[in-house]
């Protein structure tokens, strides 16, 4: 088949997903159009825009299906474009605007929903990465729906459900040059530690990975490490993640506070040298308001790294309730101390990370495979 795939906000994680998709499908001939992902409000908005009138060519080709992010303005892009009204299209939930906490930055969220919503509509087929995803997409579009005045035609959300499903982004399994450059020696976080010193004689190695964003939950984190203080665990921190202009100060202060903790701080270049910290951890920590997937935390897992996550958002879908800690959202310093005390269970051994081979491109690469092909065969009248 020839796919056209469009990623209208092209962050990292968008960007994983459609490289896996090119590198294991291959019978398939790729066009790819990407925008990056900055300026948001005009991004969402403004991608039809961009690629109606500066990638025309390319859009009016010949194709046998369309795959677009649901960041991607689909149904102002098929005005813009007729012949894309003609091909059948899969549009790819990474995430959605009805889930989003409301932050300063936030001014105005009802154009994003907006987007997802008329995406949604004018396409043959929805995928989303997670049931958390799905399941959030349809009570917040419901909730927009019953807020509108008059002249809503019903049915819509029934509509939308019946052409919908659940497709996680699939881990890579790891490269070989990944896997030696894990055993290296020499590279920076290369102290892993031997087989034959037990947790309780070493420090534990915490990894918290994640944009250092507000809906990443910097306050949670800087109250569980205090608490962990205050038990007196022995333990180190990786901190791992892309840190923006206008990152919360809480992170300045997690910084100057734990810096004796600090094994790590900030973002990792070299994918190589990232997988390495992975492997180098014994936990994962989430301490997120916001993820519908959790790639970062998945990636850990996979190199063997106990999670503890909070019992909301996704990760009861991809891990047993032993491993998340209570869910307190009005109640930050007790969810900081469910989160110390699991950390410190943890610390006394006896833990093995679940298994989430499920999530992964030898599981996923046939149903990713069967979903496409049904895709191209749909082009229901809307």
């Amino acid at each position: 088949m020839k796919i056209l795939l469009l990623s209208g906000y092209d962050a990292d994680s968008h960007r994983y997903w459609w490289k896996g998709l090119l590198r294991h499908l291959t019978e398939h001939h790729w066009t790819v159009l990407t925008l990056p992902p900055r300026y948001f409000s005009w991004r969402i908005r403004g991608n039809s825009l961009s690629w109606a009138f500066g990638e025309r060519e390319r859009l009016e080709a010949d194709y046998d299906l369309v795959i677009a992010t649901s960041m991607v303005d689909l149904s102002s892009l098929r005005g813009f474009v007729p012949s894309l009204g003609n091909i059948p299209t899969l549009v790819y939930f990474h995430e959605n605007q009805f889930e989003f906490p409301a932050s300063a930055q936030q001014q105005d969220s009802l154009s994003p929903q907006i987007v997802n919503l008329y995406s949604a509509l004018c396409a043959d087929q929805l995928c989303f990465n997670s049931e958390f995803n799905r399941s959030s997409f349809f009570k917040g579009a419901a909730a927009l729906l019953k807020k509108l005045p008059d002249a809503v035609p019903t049915g819509l959300i029934e509509r939308l459900q019946r052409r919908s499903k659940v497709l996680p982004v699939p881990l890579f399994e790891p490269d070989l040059a990944a896997e030696e450059a894990a055993r290296r020696p020499e590279n920076e976080p290369g102290d892993i530690w031997p087989d034959n010193v037990a947790l309780a004689d070493r420090p534990l190695r915490v990894l918290w990975a994640a944009r250092w964003e507000y809906d990443k939950g910097p306050e949670l984190l800087n109250r569980i490490l205090a608490a962990l203080e205050k038990q007196g665990v022995n333990y180190q921190l990786c901190l791992l993640g892309q840190r923006f202009r206008n990152s919360p100060e809480v992170f300045d202060l997690i910084q100057d506070t734990y810096s004796h903790r600090l094994v790590q701080s900030g973002f990792v270049p070299s994918k190589e040298t990232y997988l390495d910290w992975l492997a180098a951890a014994d936990v994962v920590l989430s301490t997120a308001i916001h993820e519908f997937q959790g790639l970062a935390v998945l990636e850990a897992i996979d190199a063997g790294c106990i999670p503890v996550l909070p019992n909301r958002l996704v990760y009861p879908e991809w891990v047993p309730e032993s491993y998340l800690y209570a869910n307190l959202p009005t109640e930050p310093a007790l969810e900081a101390e469910a989160a110390a005390a699991l950390l410190c269970d943890v610390a006394e051994g006896g833990w093995v990370a679940p298994d989430i081979s499920g999530v992964k491109w030898s599981a996923l690469e046939a149903p990713w495979r069967a979903c496409l092909r049904e895709s191209a065969g749909k082009n229901e009248e809307h």
